[in-house]
């Protein structure tokens, strides 16, 4: 197994940010070929998805967790630190995925990417990767 963490800087409350990349470069130097890969988050207040990068889609991705969970609610862990609406999104999404790993590359569909979603920034965070 090979794991590393990179450190990814946001820079909105609400962000969706492309981390194909750099699991891409991560994979690349960790001398596996085949596997499977784990993005995770460190983090509750964020998430990780694969969809489509296409810019409206993730605009529609924003205005649904903004919808389905307002940020204002009278949620009870607002009394703590008025980032319920953050947590319970990061619940809805979850904080990991794993893909496959053909040829020392992440194997996505067409049109797929590999997301961070950021709920309560801006922030710096860690990302693990698990490369197995």
């Amino acid at each position: 197994m090979f794991k590393s963490v990179f450190e990814i800087k946001t820079y909105e409350r609400l962000e969706i940010r492309d981390i194909s990349k750099e699991i891409n470069c991560i994979t690349g130097k960790s001398g596996v070929k085949n596997g499977l890969v784990n993005i995770f988050s460190t983090h509750s207040t964020s998430g990780i998805v694969v969809n489509e990068n296409e810019p409206g889609l993730l605009e529609d991705f924003k205005d649904l967790l903004q919808t389905v969970i307002p940020s204002e609610n009278n949620y009870k862990h607002d009394r703590i630190d008025n980032n319920a609406d953050s947590h319970l999104r990061a619940l809805f999404i979850g904080n990991n995925v794993t893909v496959p790993l053909e040829n020392g590359k992440i194997e996505l569909g067409t049109w797929q990417s590999i997301f961070f979603v950021e709920l309560d920034g801006p922030r710096i965070r860690n990302i693990s990767i698990s490369v197995i």
